[in-house]
């Protein structure tokens, strides 16, 4: 197997020898539990435009990569923070990406796809009224509707600068929901993914705000699928879902902790929307059908190497977990390069990259060995090591 001279603390190298990959049996659905995976964009880096401003999009490589995603058995949850959405990937380019998704999805029957429904549009129109909030996100809603998509009615940054009160949160969620077709995912995604999203539902207390998303939930519970909750605080989730009407599913978005709250308790689980399933997705197959055959054991044995390695990539802060999502992806081949929207490659650092190297290879999720031990190489030569 190879070793490489990876950087540790104290400007130093140390050498690491790999092992092989895990064999993870292939698993299909039904699952016990329905899982999408938040899936990244793939950049292109031969576009003529300034990475910073521009999001150029390679759209075979990143459709492709949903394909390989559906092939898994996993759901696509579309146009979410993980494809850097409002990070570098604006509403057009978002709708374009649904668009071709949807259109990828006919050729998986019965594949799961949620989109991200928000109201960024109004980022670069200063402080947004209430009813601007509403038209934004009903603007959004109606395109993915016509395209034949399924919701998933994001957070809104401009909710928290418009909002006053709970009130003004129930008054849009009311309208929105009162509108849509079919049930939707409500995203609730918290400040450590977004500062711009502190203080949502109208509290900077989590449980204040779950008080008036409970509430809204309930008043509209048959046009709410389920509800989404990244707070990375497994208490807190299992709290809120306890707490939801009865047909409404709580999806983890807890990449901290997402084992033990897919798995459950006796009064219950959460399915699954994680930013981590685009990483570990093999993995995450492979145990979502252990647990469908009720071999909870394996279930665990195949997630709990993956759990140091997710808890790395969100640590804080967590808004730069899309670094290491890509990294994965093109140390395990799944693009040709380790380039992000918005030049967010950039946004971990080498320590930090190296450290990933090694969780994910202790974790069994490099694919092959030769492959990624050459691009870790690329990345820290770049980095002025040579390894």
């Amino acid at each position: 197997m190879p070793t490489l001279n990876l950087p540790v603390a104290g400007r130093k190298l140390a050498p690491y020898t790999m092992q092989p990959p895990r064999e993870f049996p292939a698993a299909a659905p039904p699952f016990d539990r329905i899982a999408y995976a938040a899936a990244h964009v793939v950049a292109d880096p031969l576009a003529d435009g300034d990475p910073w401003l521009d999001a150029a999009i390679d759209w075979e490589c990143t459709v492709g990569f949903r394909r390989h995603l559906w092939s898994l058995g996993l759901g696509v949850a579309e146009a979410m923070d993980t494809a850097q959405r409002g990070m570098g990937l604006d509403w057009p380019t978002s709708l374009e990406l649904i668009r071709r998704s949807l259109e990828a999805a006919r050729d998986f029957p019965g594949a799961l796809i949620g989109c991200g429904a928000g109201t960024d549009q109004l980022e670069m129109n200063g402080r947004a009224s209430l009813d601007d909030v509403i038209r934004a996100y009903e603007e959004q809603c109606d395109a993915i509707e016509k395209l034949g998509g399924r919701i998933v009615l994001m957070a809104s940054r401009a909710l928290v600068k418009a909002a006053r009160s709970p009130d003004d949160y129930a008054k849009v969620y009311g309208r929105i929901l009162g509108a849509v077709k079919a049930p939707v995912i409500i995203h609730w995604l918290g400040e450590m993914f977004d500062p711009a999203l502190e203080g949502y539902w109208g509290h900077k207390d989590h449980h204040k705000a779950m008080e008036v998303a409970v509430d809204i939930i309930a008043g509209h519970a048959e046009k709410v699928d389920g509800v989404k909750v990244s707070l990375l605080d497994k208490d807190k989730e299992i709290a809120m879902r306890r707490r939801l009407p009865q047909g409404v599913r709580m999806y983890t978005g807890d990449d901290f902790n997402y084992a033990e709250l897919i798995a459950g308790d006796a009064q219950g689980y959460s399915d699954a929307l994680l930013g981590i399933f685009d990483v570990i997705a093999p993995a995450a197959a492979a145990a979502l059908g252990a647990l469908t055959r009720g071999d909870g054991k394996t279930f665990h044995a195949i997630l709990a190497p993956t759990v140091p390695l997710s808890r790395h990539i969100f640590k804080a802060p967590t808004r730069f977990y899309k670094t290491g999502v890509v990294f994965m992806a093109y140390l395990n081949g799944l693009q040709d390069h380790f380039s992000l929207v918005g030049g967010q490659e950039s946004a971990r650092s080498t320590l930090h990259l190296a450290e990933l190297f090694r969780l994910a290879d202790a974790a069994g999720l490099l694919a092959d060995a030769a492959r990624a031990a050459a691009r870790m190489r690329c990345v820290l030569a770049t980095r002025g090591i040579e390894a």
